[in-house]
């Protein structure tokens, strides 16, 4: 059957949150190591002021061609992506790694709870399905023990944010405003990670190959990624977009094992192949089977 043009687009729209969610989960290792040499909160001033000053030196007009309304969605946006980042590096102190990574997967039951609430979007029993496949997968690949304490409860409230924020990119931005939009949300989101880092002073890398992991994760995981992000959502529904960002974790596991030493295990290989599944479902199925298309609202 021959694909209508919107088709199409949605079809790239997913390739390309694809192509960010594998970005993202490349970071994972290098994170891990910059980490035992520079403060969290401290770390992720750094990479959104560089993001946010590169974005605004490439498009310095763009921020101005945005509506007032479209200035005030972008400026929510940035508040609730910086929130779940101070929450989740928060939580991330008082909980295992797996455990937080598998609880911060929690925004792919979040978001169709949130879009079918705010939205009133029809969430099929197909991607229902999809989202608790999607979540099993989750478990295997990352959990190793569980218990619910302070730093699982902050981590679970970062989820919940990171799931809004997924909802509110489908329901305001457009492809005509994604750059404008993405270049405020990290403005935003450097402003408040700066002032999470300012009472300690912020401290910034010493080595070489630091910098290089700063910029790489500035530029292409934190500049480019949020710009393509905001693109893409603008054509696809919430909960779509959320289970093929589920893929993070299994792209962080893939480039643990081509790049960090790991070993792959049946574990991860299964999980892996579990989370696969739940974005082929969504992906592969008819669209009226899945979830209504994305309604944009203006306020």
């Amino acid at each position: 059957m021959t694909r209508t043009p919107e088709r199409r687009l949605q079809a790239l729209a997913a390739l390309a949150l694809l192509a960010v969610t594998a970005t993202w989960g490349s970071t994972f290792f290098l994170i891990h190591d910059l980490l035992t040499r520079l403060p969290v909160v401290d770390f992720l001033a750094v990479r959104f002021a560089i993001a946010a000053m590169a974005m605004v030196a490439l498009a310095p007009r763009a921020i101005g061609r945005l509506s007032p309304t479209k200035r005030k969605h972008s400026l929510v946006l940035g508040v609730l992506y910086g929130s779940a980042q101070i929450l989740q590096t928060a939580g991330l102190a008082h909980t295992p790694a797996s455990v937080s990574g598998f609880i911060t997967g929690m925004y792919v039951v979040c978001t169709p709870l949130f879009a079918a609430a705010i939205l009133k979007t029809r969430i099929g029993p197909l991607t229902w399905g999809a989202v608790l496949l999607a979540l099993a997968g989750l478990g295997v690949l990352t959990l190793s023990g569980f218990h619910v304490g302070y730093g699982e409860a902050l981590t679970l409230v970062a989820a919940m944010i990171y799931a809004l924020h997924i909802v509110g990119l489908g329901a305001w931005s457009t492809a005509r405003d994604a750059i404008g939009m993405s270049i405020l949300q990290c403005i935003v989101i450097a402003v408040i990670c700066a002032v999470a880092a300012a009472p300690g002073g912020i401290a910034l890398p010493h080595r070489a190959s630091d910098w290089l992991s700063v910029v790489y994760m500035a530029l292409v995981a934190g500049a480019a990624a949020l710009l393509v992000q905001t693109w893409a959502q603008a054509h696809l529904p919430p909960t779509r977009s959320a289970i093929i960002m589920s893929m993070e974790p299994v792209f962080a596991a893939l480039f643990a094992v081509l790049f960090g030493g790991e070993s792959a295990t049946s574990r991860m290989l299964l999980g892996g192949g579990m989370v696969l599944a739940a974005m082929l479902v969504v992906e592969l199925a008819p669209r009226r089977k899945v979830e209504s298309e994305v309604p944009h609202i203006a306020v």
